[in-house]
């Protein structure tokens, strides 16, 4: 009886107590993003410990005692909100309010100035509520695991990864031709001949708000996709003002090492060198110098950026954000080897034991964005990007020559310099017409300009006298000079219009009507120049590093050596013409969407519709007289995605769609790009695919940083291309529909903790990243169908292959320890990131020989990044702290050829940055 009593009376007390309590409650918005729900922001009672967080729809609650009380409503990069309330006993108060940058002062590093769409906390949460299948990955990751260039960062995601030694990324085993980039949702030329999308590398992450990866299509979209479209949202800043300055500095160990990092003379450090063809390219030597001079590979950058907002009027605001920074860096492949011309006997036409490469590359970026808020309803922005990015390098294979150097003493060097200049200009709009109707739209004007001025290449015999320069065929020593210009303008415009309105003041569904077009032109250009010698002179010692000792203006009188091109030498009228090659590309798109909730089930219904003609033209060495070939394509694209929210934290998705995948202009094109041991030609027979794409996808969101996500995926393809071997005298390779299927199944898995909360601030955090991809491809493989479908012969080793560029595993993992301290005024962020793939496919072999296979690597990053106070910051970063050796084989029956290898060597980067 005692023990009840005790029970009883505890009981009451507990409840009296509760009673005399009262409530404070409230929706706190964002002002600056239509007055949408802020999630995470904080409500605190002023002077106290006491506080609480707003959840995800923006609400918050508070329990506090009778008496009164000033709320402060924070939230970071946003201005501070303070209001009094008074409570009474057992009295709930609702105070709503909204936020905005304002007046806000801005005291921490600029990488706060818009955390609310830069956290990842913020992403995941808008992953969450999304109907659309979609990953971000926002500006706070990309800091705290070190990346610095868009290419890097989306790799950080399920199922991505990228080519070594390029930007090109794959995603779920599928390729270049498979993916789209896209800038605020415009898309953005390529600044690469071969390639359909931009190198993402040359984007530096000081421009970037966050990353946005849809590897599920919608009508929204353009239909030539597959594989994935990665939408690069540039940052956009709030606040009162900042202005920051960053330097770093990089080394690689490799280039450091190097006994003799030369590069050719006559371009200077910035990137910015301008060459052309020289006058009487035929008959007069005004050639640029072929001499090497001595570089001290120790890197560095400097950056400034700014922002500041502006009020105009009692509801506009104007945003102001600019950054330029320039940097370069050395870099050198090491301990390598390379062969070529491989055959299905394992028989090597190039056996090159002795492998280098080394460059010097620049970047120079400037973004400004100015953002106009006119009004709550009413958004307008403007975003122009310049990039200009150049390489310098230099390549030298040594070894066996076929037919040239027999005895394993030849020598081959190419130098090469590229610059590419991007300028991208968009015009967004975001208006709110009435509490119903939304209207979003954007135009964008770009233009690429890449240039590869005076790439040069010289073959050599190591005599016992000396070097010889080899002159067995003409183009062994030629100088290479290539253009391309492109541009682009796009545009998009949508309504969005929103029906059954519910008694809470919801809407129920929602009717999309939109249009898409782009219009893109390409002129291409490249004129080759071979050198000759003459009879009498094919065995002259030269000197390597002063070939113009040999290649000079009284050598070429003297009748040393000649000049041609392809067309012929002086002599011939027309022998200065270039090869040429054009491109024309219209789309003109239509979409409707219907979504519609029915309580947890939400469904999306589209169909997009797509006019597409492309035109190529050419005159080249392959078909001096010229010629065209036109493709024109109607596309009807249905998609369907449903979203089932299982409760608060699970949903469960599920998508189905039609695309297409379209050739690009230089695989129609009737040109030819040469490599030292590798040569790739167009094929103008070249057609679209059809792909078809669903998804199922489950995801559970256990806190606010945290994620576990199982996805299912799948893709069937008809007719789909394949980069192969053709049969010709140089094993040449080409883009050819191989086969009339393939198809590729596989399941992501992503896994995102918070491993420990050391203390109630949360100053203190372990935390832990896994995704993994599996994947499993295979397509049909015709040799009939090549034949009878184009002008090549083609005879599969296979009669099936997993597609190009498919890994069947992918793997991605870091863990972070971040520490705060001062009054969270410093903080240090450590973290170790790993990721890994496993062989891919780089081209389907043919005639007896195996595919060539790009072996699997894993590589593991180290990343420090430390605020010392409010103004400085420091980070240190580590890359390929492992450095494995990267490894490219021949598969043959008679065991695999090594056909290329080489280290990479550690790369240390150094940053410090002050913010005023």
């Amino acid at each position: 009886m005692k023990f009840k009593f005790i029970i009883t009376l505890l009981f009451v007390s507990v409840l009296g107590f509760a009673q005399n309590k009262g409530t404070i409650t409230g929706t706190l918005t964002d002002k600056d993003f239509n007055n949408e729900p802020l999630p995470f922001a904080n409500v605190q009672i002023k002077g106290t410990k006491t506080g609480t967080a707003t959840n995800e729809k923006g609400k918050y609650a508070l329990s506090v005692e009778p008496g009164s009380y000033v709320l402060v409503f924070s939230f970071v990069g946003y201005e501070n909100v303070e209001e009094k309330v008074n409570i009474k006993a057992g009295e709930t108060v609702t105070i709503n309010k909204a936020l905005g940058s304002g007046s806000y002062q801005l005291k921490d590093v600029v990488i706060q100035n818009t955390v609310s769409r830069q956290k990842e906390s913020a992403l995941l949460l808008d992953q969450k509520n999304a109907v659309d299948i979609k990953q971000n990955i926002g500006a706070q990751e990309l800091s705290r695991k070190g990346v610095s260039d868009v290419a890097t960062a989306v790799t950080k995601t399920t199922g991505i990864t990228k080519q070594e030694g390029s930007g090109n990324i794959f995603v779920r085993g599928l390729g270049d031709r498979y993916n789209s980039t896209t800038m605020n949702g415009l898309p953005i030329p390529s600044n690469d001949p071969e390639k359909k999308n931009i190198n993402l590398e040359i984007f530096s992450t000081d421009i970037v708000e966050y990353i946005s990866i849809d590897k599920v299509y919608s009508s929204k979209l353009f239909g030539d996709f597959a594989g994935g479209n990665v939408d690069i949202i540039s940052k956009e800043y709030k606040g009162n003002g900042f202005f920051k300055i960053d330097v770093g500095s990089k080394v690689n160990t490799n280039a450091t090492a190097a006994d003799d990092f030369t590069l050719q003379k006559g371009y200077n450090s910035f990137g910015f060198s301008t060459k052309s063809i020289p006058n009487n390219a035929l008959t007069e030597y005004n050639y640029n110098t072929l001499q090497l001079e001595g570089n001290n590979p120790f890197a560095g950058s400097i950056g400034i950026s700014g922002g500041k907002s502006f009020d105009m009027g009692s509801t506009g605001k104007l945003n102001l954000f600019g950054t330029v920074s320039t940097g370069n860096e050395y870099f050198a492949k090491a301990d390598g080897s390379a062969k070529g011309g491989v055959n299905e006997n394992g028989v090597i036409n190039k056996d090159f034991s002795n492998y280098t490469s080394i460059s010097y590359n620049t970047n120079t970026t400037a973004m400004i964005n100015v953002g106009y808020k006119i009004n709550n309803s009413n958004k307008i922005n403007f975003n122009s990007l310049f990039i200009n990015t150049s390489s310098l390098s230099k390549e030298e294979f040594e070894g066996f020559i076929v037919d040239i150097a027999n005895d394993g003493n030849g020598l081959v060097r190419r130098n090469k310099y590229e610059k590419n200049t991007l300028w991208i200009n968009q015009l967004l709009g975001d208006h709110k017409l009435t509490d119903r109707t939304k209207l979003n739209w954007g135009i964008s004007y770009s233009t690429i300009e890449g240039d590869m001025p005076d790439r040069n290449q010289n073959i050599f015999r190591n005599e016992p006298t000396g070097y010889v320069l080899s002159s067995i065929s003409a183009p062994d020593n030629h100088r290479y000079f290539q253009k391309l210009a492109e541009d682009e303008i796009a545009g998009n415009a949508s309504v969005d219009y929103k029906f059954n309105k519910t008694g809470e003041g919801e809407f129920k569904g929602k009717v999309t009507f939109g249009y898409n077009g782009r219009f893109k032109t390409r002129d291409f250009e490249a004129t080759q120049f071979n050198f000759k010698a003459n009879q009498g002179y094919t065995n002259t010692i030269v000197d390597p590093n002063n070939l113009d000792l040999f290649y000079n203006q009284q050598n070429l009188d003297n009748g040393y050596f000649s000049i041609s091109t392809f067309r012929g030498n002086s002599q011939v009228s027309n022998a200065l013409d270039p090869q040429t090659y054009t491109g024309d590309l219209i789309i003109n798109g239509g979409f409707a969407n219907t979504e519609y909730n029915f309580s947890k089930l939400t469904a999306v219904l589209g169909l997009r519709g797509e006019y597409i003609y492309q035109k190529v033209k050419w005159n080249t060495q392959l078909d001096p007289s010229g010629g065209y070939d036109e493709l024109e394509k109607i596309a009807f694209l249905p998609s369907l995605t449903l979203k089932y929210e299982l409760n608060d934290k699970q949903n469960l998705r599920f998508a189905f769609s039609k695309t297409y995948t379209l050739p690009q202009f230089k695989e129609r094109a009737l040109f030819v790009y040469e490599d030292v041991t590798e040569v790739k030609v167009g094929n103008p027979d070249l057609y679209a695919s059809d792909d078809y794409n669903f998804d199922l996808k489950w995801e559970l969101f256990p806190k606010s940083e945290e994620l576990i996500s199982v996805t299912a995926f799948g893709k069937y393809i008809q007719n789909p291309m394949n980069e192969v071997t053709i049969a010709s005298s140089t094993n040449d390779i080409s883009f050819i529909n191989t086969g009339d299927f393939g198809y590729a199944a596989g399941a992501e898995l992503e896994y995102r903790k918070l491993l420990f909360d050391f203390d109630e601030t949360n100053s203190k955090k372990l935390s832990a990243g896994l995704n993994a991809s599996y994947l499993y491809s295979n397509q049909d493989l015709s040799t009939s169908k090549v034949i009878a479908e184009t002008d090549y012969n083609v005879v599969f080793t296979d009669t099936e292959s997993k597609f190009t560029g498919a890994s069947d595993l992918l793997l991605n993992a870091d863990l972070s320890f971040f520490n705060e301290w001062n009054n969270k005024v410093s903080n240090l962020t450590t973290t170790v990131a790993y990721t890994y793939f496993s062989d891919r496919v780089y081209a389907i072999g043919t005639n007896g020989r195996g595919n060539l296979v790009d072996k699997a690597i894993g590589t593991l990053d180290f990343v420090a990044k430390s605020k010392l106070n409010k103004n400085l910051g420091l980070g240190l970063v580590v890359r390929n702290l492992l450095d494995p050796t990267i490894d490219r084989v021949q598969e043959n029956s008679t065991g695999d050829v090594n056909v290329l290898s080489y280290k990479k060597g550690l790369t240390f980067n150094l940053n410090i940055n002050y913010q005023f």
